[in-house]
């Protein structure tokens, strides 16, 4: 009976309730179950149920772990897990306990993840409870109730044994009406990794901190005078400002020892928003308001890098494997990658003010295979930021190798470890699911280090755009891990110059083992060739500005964002920004046009025929060439040949007006051609073509106009002779006047005064008719005098005939 006493006494936990009744059962022994005076025990089949039936029960009550601290704990810390559990039932729980459990030292890597997918409670597997006082009893938990809970245990009281990773597991025991005996209702577990003195050697760890955002400014910077940017959206200023996701990635950051890998053209994009830009809003444009926030931004970048490494990714980050998969054969592919890299270091020197490595390339998710390592080195860069799960060990190796490996071609493979870089993917809102992602990241960790008691350099390469929320679990793992025993910091550029192991493979796999699921996602040939398309059109243009970086410039950037890697999954965006920068490119382009002519009619063997350019360019044009050509030769010559070129230059908004001369063979209808071309003989824009109607002069018309100029001649004649006689009179009359002598005198009797008038009529009489009009008088009355003619003065000019 003291015995039973005993038994009776470590009776009050529903859970040791029902292990008695079980135990009680198996080994026949009815009063030792009655003793504790509980209600009638589960038919014998329920104690055989199995583990998958107790794994389904355990998840009638979901249990939430919100917090775990510390992360790593050493000696005399005190672990406190804190959460809530919530009845997911339709029956209210009674007596319900939350208990922690310490399960078995988890040895390998593959053990951890073995516990992680486990999702219900394993009876043995799951280790034994803690008891004692670290319990917390709820007497009811109503269905859809959360009830928040929080256990502190002293390390010393978890009995943990060697340094190790130990799987931590908390329960809710309790009982329902239709069920009155106490079992397992709910379990989360997770792992507690237990290293309290300082591990020799340590891991050096490199852990990548990515700045990358979307693409989003468009080419239109061109155009205008202040070459103001314009967005696709105002999401960056979101994402910048307090609050936003690269705020917060730029907080965190900061304070924790990693290497920035920085996309330039996110630096170049919150650059411009500092001196004003514009945004997109339908068919118009806005204004962009967040001038102050991309300042701030940008300042507290550049505190934060000093003297930190950074990596500068080529510009506008280029899909390798899109390029390698399905764009090596269109021409031009390659350069543009090669032009990204090139403008990269500038771009962060000068806004950054710190001089990045620009020798590493990082396709998407670390996945490589031989043609992207050869698109990846093609452009200088010589290391390859790979992963574990595409450059997988073929070795058989029992530990985790070094991240370098020489893969040929004096090329190195920087291979990040797959566990640790995945460790933070998915939802991570919920603070239950960013607890487990630290301390199983944190796990991992460990038990790579204790795999071997060699030194080796590991990389974590997480994912390239990290949520807000994912960047905050990165950031508590990274400083927990910072603060353990078990590792060092170090950079990315030391890790890849690191002695690599002689036993890690150095073989790239195939191109048929790259994960189709992330060819999907590529961008396709179609996207290369239109991205060609785009540069040949934008090669055309630029030789005929008098500043073609004005266009160069945000054009070039603008194409390299079209091969960027964040429309990995995104053909719709992407083809949709592809679209618009060739839109815009076409829409320049036509604003340097010939103007249209109608029906030119030419009366004559030759004459002249104007085109006229047109530039609504804000810059000038030069270097063309317009070329006028007649279809008909043989009847209409232009510079006396079919065609006749000539240059044309044009400033900023105005049009231009070139003439041709032409002679006719014939009269008829002609239609005339008129092209641009620049200087190297390409054409430019649209023809323009038009008809020339030419009249020819006949016969009859050259004898009518010879008449009349025949006519003019004899009238000019007359009147020269008519002044002649009139000139003669008056020198006669002014010589008598000097000799003293009269006309009366010599004239003989009976005589009239002026022999030339008609009879009857006076002298004065003739003289007035004569200056009225009279056919016999010149139209013009002359000086009295030579004197008088040569004066100068008078009403009007005088006119030299």
């Amino acid at each position: 009976m003291a015995e039973a006493a005993d038994i009776q006494g470590t009776c009050p936990s529903p859970a040791r309730r029902w292990l008695l009744r079980a135990g009680a059962l198996l080994a026949g022994a009815p009063l030792l179950a009655g003793l504790c005076q509980l209600p009638a025990a589960p038919a014998a089949d329920a104690v055989g149920r199995t583990s998958a039936k107790a794994a389904s029960e355990s998840r009638t009550v979901a249990v939430a772990l919100d917090s775990f601290s510390p992360a790593v704990p050493t000696d005399g810390d005190t672990v406190t897990v804190s959460g809530t559990v919530t009845n997911k039932g339709k029956e209210t729980i009674t007596d319900a306990e939350v208990d922690l459990h310490v399960g078995p030292e988890l040895t390998t890597r593959s053990d951890i993840d073995s516990a992680a997918r486990n999702t219900g409670y394993v009876p043995g597997a799951d280790g034994t409870e803690v008891g004692g006082d670290h319990t917390q009893v709820f007497p009811r938990l109503i269905p859809g109730v959360p009830e928040r809970f929080s256990i502190s245990v002293p390390v010393d009281d978890l009995d943990l044994g060697d340094d190790g990773v130990y799987q931590l597991g908390v329960s809710l025991t309790g009982e329902t009406a239709a069920q009155p005996w106490g079992r397992v209702l709910g379990f989360q577990r997770t792992f507690l990794p237990w290293q309290p003195d300082e591990a020799k050697p340590k891991t050096k760890t490199t852990f990548l901190w990515p700045l990358i955002s979307t693409a989003r400014v468009t080419a239109e910077t061109g155009s205008n005078e202040q070459q103001t940017p314009v967005f696709l959206d105002d999401d960056l200023a979101e994402e910048i400002a307090p609050g936003g996701r690269l705020a917060q990635m730029l907080a965190l950051g900061k304070d924790l020892d990693v290497t920035w890998v920085i996309d330039p053209d996110l630096l170049a994009s919150v650059d411009a928003m500092t001196r004003g830009y514009e945004v997109q809003d339908g068919d118009d444009t806005r204004p962009g308001r967040q001038q102050a926030v991309a300042k701030q931004w940008l300042a507290e970048l550049q505190k934060a890098v000093a003297g930190k490494e950074v990596v500068a990714l080529p510009f506008a980050d280029p899909d390798l494997a899109s390029l390698a998969h399905n764009g090596t054969d269109v021409t031009g592919s390659l350069s543009q990658y090669k032009a990204a890299t090139d403008v990269a270091a500038l771009t962060v020197e000068s806004i950054l003010h710190v001089k990045p490595s620009t020798d590493f390339a990082w396709p998407v998710e670390g996945a490589v295979d031989p043609s992207i390592v050869k698109v990846a080195t093609s452009a200088g860069a010589d290391r390859v930021i790979a992963r574990s799960d595409s450059l997988k060990e073929t070795g058989g190796l029992p530990y985790t190798p070094s991240a370098a490996r020489p893969i040929g071609g004096g090329t190195t493979a920087v291979v990040a470890d797959a566990r640790l870089s995945t460790a933070f993917e998915g939802d991570l809102t919920r603070a239950s699911a960013s607890t487990l992602a630290v301390q199983r990241f944190l796990a991992q960790s460990l038990a790579l280090n204790l795999q071997t008691g060699k030194q080796r350099s590991i990389v974590v390469a997480p994912q390239r755009m990290p949520t807000a929320s994912q960047a905050r679990a990165m950031a508590e793992a990274i400083t927990a891990l910072q603060g353990g025993t078990w590792t060092q910091a170090q950079e990315l550029t030391t890790a890849a110059e690191a002695e690599p192991d002689p036993e890690a493979t150095t073989d790239v796999p195939p191109a048929s083992s790259y994960p189709r699921a992330l060819r999907k996602q590529e961008l396709p040939r179609e996207a290369f060739e239109q991205i060609a398309r785009t540069q040949a059109k934008l090669d055309d243009f630029k030789v005929i500005l008098t500043f073609p970086s004005r266009v160069v410039t945000p054009f070039g950037r603008a194409i390299n964002r079209e091969m960027s890697t964040s429309w990995h999954g995104r053909p719709a965006e992407a083809r949709g920004y592809r679209d618009g920068v060739e839109d815009y490119l076409k829409d320049l382009t036509e604003q340097v046009k010939l103007v249209q002519k109608s029906e030119t009619k030419l009366s004559g063997r030759s004459a002249t025929i104007p085109v006229s350019v047109q530039n609504n360019l804000v810059q000038g044009v030069d270097h063309l060439v317009l070329r006028l050509t007649s279809t008909s030769p043989t009847r209409l010559e232009i510079g006396g040949d079919a065609y006749y070129e000539q240059p044309v230059s044009v400033s900023g908004g105005h049009s231009q007006s070139v003439k041709f001369a032409t002679s006719a063979n014939a009269n008829g209808r002609v239609a005339v051609v008129a092209q641009l071309f620049t200087k190297d003989g390409k054409p430019y824009g649209e023809a323009v073509q038009f008809d020339v109607k030419v009249t020819e002069i006949t016969a009859t018309v050259m004898l009518v106009i010879g008449g009349g100029v025949l006519l003019l001649v004899l009238a000019g004649f007359r009147m020269y002779t008519q002044r002649k006689r009139a000139a003669a009179r008056a020198a006669e009359a002014e010589s008598q006047d000097r000799d003293g002598t009269t006309a009366d005198a010599d004239r003989p009797a009976g005589t009239p005064e002026n022999p030339d008038a008609p009879e009857g009529r006076s002298e004065e009489e003739s003289a007035t008719r004569a200056g009225a009009g009279d056919p016999e008088q010149p139209s013009d009355p002359l000086p009295d005098t030579a004197a008088e003619s040569a004066d100068p003065s008078g009403t009007g000019e005088r006119v030299d005939r």
